[in-house]
């Protein structure tokens, strides 16, 4: 018999950000959730994982929920991609060129060369989906290059 804490349980959140334009300005991929196209994306180029001017390095990362009275910059909720080697608070947040990223995940519900577009929209879903559906306590990030 099934308890009833497994009745009410909401499923894990499991992210692939698949890079997939390489640019010298940006990288654009597609995010995906659970399996299911969720946004475009916009990071900046890889460059050595250097603060404030790279993406990421591709890999495994958890993610947590954090609200925006936690940010001085951003007051929204957003999500952190935790225990990056060498860097600290990498973000996913609204905005719609490389500019606007110091190494962070922009969302866009579409994409043009070096950008994203409806930033705020695809960031707003992006969160409601979360925290309405999944446990946010427990989420991953595969961030890979599509080869």
């Amino acid at each position: 018999m099934i308890g009833m804490d497994n009745i009410f349980q909401k499923p894990k959140a499991n992210f692939i950000l698949e890079r997939e334009v390489f640019t010298d300005e940006s990288i654009i991929g597609t995010l995906y959730l659970n399996g299911h196209k969720l946004c475009d994306t916009l990071e900046l180029p890889y460059r050595d994982n250097k603060k404030n001017e790279s993406s990421i390095p591709c890999g495994l990362y958890d993610l947590c929920v954090r609200s925006g009275a936690d940010s001085t910059k951003y007051k929204y909720v957003h999500l952190q991609v935790l225990e990056v080697p060498n860097r600290s608070f990498i973000l996913f947040h609204i905005g719609n060129r490389a500019k606007d990223s110091k190494g962070c995940v922009l969302t866009g519900m579409t994409r043009q060369k070096d950008m994203v577009l409806q930033s705020k929209k695809a960031h707003t879903l992006l969160m409601q989906v979360i925290l309405e559906n999944y446990d946010h306590s427990n989420m991953e990030l595969l961030i890979k290059n599509r080869l």
